[in-house]
């Protein structure tokens, strides 16, 4: 495929993430609102758990499965059967994993025995999930389509059904269906790229490895990505849950940009290693790791910018002290940023995986040991406390992993400047919001005058210093003219 094919898809899953980011605009104040922060909890509890059961039923396919078929996707048979096995596979795993879902509501569902059932639509949705294929044939398009239907629907579902306290079941059944139904739509188009085969049960065997390699990292990220809400909800209260969750929502949001680049380099990477273009996979790296930091610092500087102002206005004063969770959030994004290239533009591409899994399990050991200390004492900021340094520690392996192959860390160094530059930003940002007032214009403001400063300096500094993004967009401009 052509480079193009990068762009055009980053740009999908760009415009998919623009999407993301509108809808919680118009959702997110009026949830906070009817439901309140216990509300939130309740769902965000009860869907940490069984976000658990979902990973168990991916069994890392998603990472495995995308590049599995990235590396055969030029030859149709062993397409076919390579998708014939992995989704068989997955099958069978996803149908034990159901069974043991309903024992544990049966056990334990307890006063959310309801809720919990109702949250097992996520299965459903997982047994139906075959991304891993159309992200490994780098079809973005069919996936971010049908993903923007289907939000565009359950927002609207929302805005109509949940209308006080009582509707948190509601609120959770068109979340789950909406995931559900979502998953089964791309199989309307499956049967124009691969046609089903009898699986070989032999292969089972081959793949189960490196499936479960893969799968001991993702239980590792969510140890610190969704553990986080249990032990609130465990060691603390659904409030301090709820409180957590929104503020985690924004971070995610901006954090979605940041995945929509790895998720379409990975396969690209991976069949640039398998059909040996190793030095053309170096130079993309490099292009995608100074593209990724710059962008991080502008989010990452830009939230905390605006954290004492957003909360307020955006979800009422029940959630004015998230100030302090969306500022320590928001200054793990850059570490995060870069990791998600290291893993996957390097690590998982060249078939790193015990790097990546000796990374994640380590950075899931310490946001544990964090959280445990820290929950009691600090509550919901006591998570943030723990995802930082869970974040850091995951971050900083991953480098190490990877210093001796590719200077990555020369890469970082060149974006220090716009750390500089994020940081004047939201001095700015943040005098504007103490001048102007908790208001909805001052938000609006800040928000505008951010991005204009952040965007314009930067601008000057890479005339200044020859950027070499600068010289290759301008090469290209001259071109074309």
């Amino acid at each position: 495929m052509k480079e193009e094919n990068v762009k055009v898809n980053f740009i999908y899953q760009s415009a998919y993430q623009i999407l993301t980011i509108l809808l919680p605009m118009l959702t997110s104040p009026y949830i906070a609102r009817v439901l309140g922060a216990d509300g939130i909890g309740i769902y965000s509890y009860t869907y940490s758990i069984v976000s658990y059961f979902v990973l168990i039923a991916k069994l890392g396919l998603d990472n495995y499965g995308n590049r599995c078929i990235a590396s055969v996707r030029d030859d149709q048979a062993e397409l076919n059967q390579t998708f014939s096995d992995l989704y068989s596979l997955h099958a069978i795993i996803c149908a034990i994993t159901m069974a043991v879902y309903g024992i544990y509501i049966i056990c334990f569902g307890g006063e959310y025995k309801v809720i919990f059932i109702i949250q097992g639509f996520y299965l459903i949705g997982q047994l139906l999930d075959i991304n891993w294929f159309y992200f490994g044939i780098e079809k973005f398009k069919i996936t971010v389509t049908r993903n923007a239907v289907i939000k565009i629907s359950t927002v609207a579902c929302v805005f109509i059904f949940v209308n006080s306290k009582d509707d948190v079941w509601k609120y959770v059944l068109i979340l789950a269906a909406g995931s559900a139904i979502s998953e089964s739509l791309v199989w309307l188009l499956v049967k124009r790229y691969i046609k089903f085969v009898r699986p070989n049960v032999r292969s089972y065997k081959k793949h189960l490895g490196p499936v479960i390699v893969l799968f001991i990292p993702s239980i590792a990220v969510s140890l610190y990505k969704v553990m986080d809400k249990i032990m609130l909800g465990a060691m603390s209260n659904t409030f301090e849950v709820g409180l957590y969750e929104n503020s985690e929502k924004i971070i995610n949001i901006c954090l979605g940009f940041v995945t929509a680049l790895g998720t379409v380099m990975m396969p690209r990477m991976s069949n640039l290693v398998a059909t040996g273009h190793v030095e053309e996979s170096e130079k993309m790296v490099q292009k995608s790791a100074r593209f990724i930091l710059i962008l991080s610092y502008a989010m990452c500087f830009g939230v905390i910018g605006i954290s004492k102002v957003f909360p307020t206005v955006f979800w009422g004063e029940e959630f004015s002290t998230c100030d302090a969770l969306l500022t320590g959030l928001a200054m793990s994004l850059p570490f995060t940023a870069i990791a998600n290239v290291v893993r996957t533009q390097i690590l998982i591409p060249q078939h790193r995986d015990k790097d990546y899994v000796f990374a994640v399990c380590i950075g899931a050991v310490v946001n544990f040991m964090v959280n445990y200390i820290c929950i009691s004492r600090f509550n919901a900021f006591g998570a943030v406390i723990g995802t930082i340094c869970a974040e850091v520690i995951v971050c900083l392996v991953q480098l190490v992993a990877v210093q001796k192959k590719i200077p990555i860390w020369k890469y970082i160094a060149q974006s220090v400047p716009y750390i500089l530059i994020g940081i004047f930003m939201t001095v700015v940002v943040r005098a504007i919001g103490n001048s102007m007032g908790v208001r909805v214009v001052s938000l609006v403001a800040q928000v505008i005058i951010g991005g204009i400063v952040y965007c314009a300096i930067s601008l000057v500094y890479m005339l200044i210093s020859h950027d070499d993004l600068v010289s290759a967009i301008t090469s290209k401009i001259k071109k074309k003219t």
